[in-house]
């Protein structure tokens, strides 16, 4: 079923079509702007496919679908998005990828090849992303990705295909800058066996090279993995000073509940995907005290991203955005927003504008070089007393980092 925010009333298009329909009869020199009226009225179709059922919906409904209804939203209530000098009402189309790929290629391609909507909004994740991102150039509209880590992406040099997020070398830099500083050597970890935690854990051993740190496990796992335990008892038995997980929200969660009953608790414990969500501390409660993740913003970033927070926060009714991947997509539909303004629908335009401009957002300067968002740096994130602190690197910490890990609650 697709969702469609919000489209004029059957009564109201009847009579502006009869008002052309009047104007065609008094002549041609009055046709142009009830014309130009009738076009101004067409809302502005934004299309996009989402995970709302199936294993990608944990991440999708948290980092970006509510991101989405909230923004068309507030510029509706604002009078419509501003589309080159003129507001227009915006209409989203989405529907449920169903958390499956083909699903969702042949969403897009409807979207952007049959149905022709005005612009798009990416789905969720690295590999929905992978797969559809070479329609982003094929049908020619811009797509800023929130929530997508590739490096073949980057490699694939797409024109019309933005990564907002820290890409994996950036994110395992900052996290093994982080480690040595603490006088880390041994690490241990866990990937799971797709593309994120492919391309992470090949970054992590780039980063590893040289650092003085060595490897003591590596070991990958299937996704929708139900059972940790085995892997976890191994490594505890190496007694690493790091334990690393490239996990998905789920395995984030059941990786920290049986580190926890298995009396696994390293210096250093750090898993993502999930470790920003509300969600994690909610679940972990005293337990995420401690616990490191991939998360680049929170509330004290800037006012921006404070207001931001405030907003999303009331008006999902106490749901908080995640502390990384939500605040990229926020980024994203403020670039978005300022190229409309700027360029109208032209969708050339508007990718020329994306990819040739420093762009303020509430996460700070983002800038591409290519595919590749370049001004937001690698970053590592900690739960302390309830917040997701930035706590490297230090340019961008929101707090200075709790080390050791306390012992789970």
């Amino acid at each position: 079923m697709s969702t469609r925010i919000p489209r004029p009333s059957s009564d109201r298009r009847g009579v502006t079509r009869r008002r052309v329909v009047q104007s065609l009869a008094a002549g041609t020199a009055t046709l142009a702007a009830p014309m130009l009226s009738l076009a101004q009225a067409q809302p502005v179709r934004v299309g996009y496919a989402i995970a709302r059922t199936g294993p990608w919906a944990g991440g999708a409904q948290v980092s970006q679908e509510p991101n989405y209804i909230m923004w068309a939203e507030q510029q509706n209530a604002a009078g419509g998005l501003s589309v080159g000098g003129s507001r227009r009402k915006i209409e989203l189309i989405s529907s449920d990828d169903r958390s499956d790929i083909e699903t969702c290629v042949r969403t897009y391609e409807k979207l952007m090849g049959s149905d022709k909507v005005d612009l798009i909004l990416p789905p969720w994740g690295s590999n929905a992303n992978f797969a559809v991102a070479p329609l982003a150039n094929r049908f020619g509209y811009p797509f800023l990705a929130p929530t997508a880590l590739s490096k073949k992406l980057i490699e694939m040099k797409l024109p019309y295909f933005f990564l907002m997020l820290q890409q994996p070398g950036p994110m395992c830099n900052a996290l093994i800058d982080l480690l040595k500083s603490q006088g880390v050597k041994t690490i241990a970890v866990i990937y799971v066996d797709d593309l994120f935690g492919l391309e992470n854990y090949a970054a992590l051993k780039v980063a590893l090279a040289g650092s003085g740190m060595s490897l003591v496990e590596d070991k990958s796992y299937p996704g929708g993995v139900k059972d940790l335990s085995p892997v976890l008892r191994s490594i505890k038995d190496k007694n690493p000073d790091a334990f690393v997980g490239f996990t998905y929200p789920p395995d984030t969660l059941l990786a920290s509940r049986q580190s926890k009953e298995g009396g696994f608790n390293p210096k250093f414990f750090y898993a993502s995907v999930g470790t920003a969500f509300q969600l994690y501390r909610n679940v972990m409660t005293e337990s995420a005290e401690g616990v490191l993740g991939m998360g680049s913003w929170n509330a004290k970033t800037s006012a921006g991203a404070k207001a931001y927070f405030d907003a999303h926060t009331k008006r999902f009714e106490g749901k908080e955005p995640d502390r990384w991947a939500s605040g990229a997509c926020w980024a994203a539909l403020e670039i978005l927003t300022a190229a409309a303004a700027r360029h109208g629908l032209n969708r050339k335009a508007i990718r020329d504008y994306v990819a040739n401009t420093e762009h303020s957002t509430i996460i700070g300067k983002v800038k591409f070089v290519g595919s590749e968002n370049v001004g937001t740096p690698g970053a590592v994130s900690q739960w302390q007393k309830g917040e997701f602190e930035v706590v490297w690197p230090k340019s961008i910490a929101t707090a200075p980092l709790l080390a050791p890990k306390p012992a789970w609650v």
